[in-house]
């Protein structure tokens, strides 16, 4: 776990240090970045494993840091701890990339956890098939590019989560919270209406415009990726 290393961009001196305090003790490696201008030049100069971002951050905010951290690193997950908890602002941190979303104050433990998720989601992507496919859908998660009908889709970090679970299960109806856990993490607030919502953005950028359509609805059970209606 020594060579796994993580950036913590926090404003908080006191919380940075504690964070990278628990996080060393915990096997990994972390580095303090006290406004967004340092986390953006760290996130250029090193490889990190995960990023741990604050929205409220002197010089670059936590929403553009995050989209300046997806122009050049659409791999590296990017958990937002923040005390903004309104769903508009998750929804908002989600649409700038963030792969998580924790509010302030949390249990470090939690944090731990969703670490461990993220690090091991993306040691099994890293060893997975490199290419999903579903009808004329082609999902690349090398590049993390989708391309449907020979046109580019382009779809925030989140998105590309939510469609690669999709692709990774399809033709299997998933319930609300196999894909809360898959896509959102640990105990995401199942009642949030976060999944409609972003179910909705898929089918406008993958469906909209082409036949036939790939994400279906069956009510009261959950949703599925199939070229025909259960």
């Amino acid at each position: 776990m020594a060579d796994v290393s993580i950036l913590i961009v926090e404003d908080e001196q006191r919380v940075a240090e504690i964070l990278k305090k628990q996080i060393e003790e915990a096997g990994y490696k972390a580095d303090i970045a006290l406004d967004g201008y340092i986390g953006k030049k760290l996130a250029e100069k090193n490889k990190y494993n995960l990023i741990i971002l604050d929205i409220n951050l002197p010089l670059i905010n936590g929403y553009d840091l995050c989209r300046e951290i997806r122009k050049s690193d659409s791999n590296v997950p990017v958990i937002m701890l923040t005390a903004f908890g309104t769903p508009d602002n998750k929804i908002e941190g989600f649409d700038a990339g963030a792969d998580d979303y924790i509010i302030k104050p949390f249990d470090f433990r939690e944090l731990l956890a969703r670490i461990n998720v993220f690090l091991k989601r993306s040691d099994n992507t890293s060893r997975s098939s490199d290419k999903l496919k579903l009808a004329d859908l082609e999902m690349d998660l090398n590049t993390k590019t989708v391309i449907r009908g020979n046109k580019k889709i382009d779809l925030t970090a989140k998105e590309f989560q939510l469609l690669e679970t999709f692709l990774r299960n399809k033709g299997k109806l998933l319930s609300r919270e196999f894909i809360i856990e898959k896509v959102w993490g640990i105990d995401f607030e199942a009642a949030t209406n976060i999944i409609d919502v972003y179910v909705n953005y898929l089918r406008k950028k993958i469906d909209k415009d082409f036949e036939p359509k790939l994400i279906h609805t069956k009510f009261g059970f959950g949703f599925y990726c199939s070229e025909t209606k259960m």
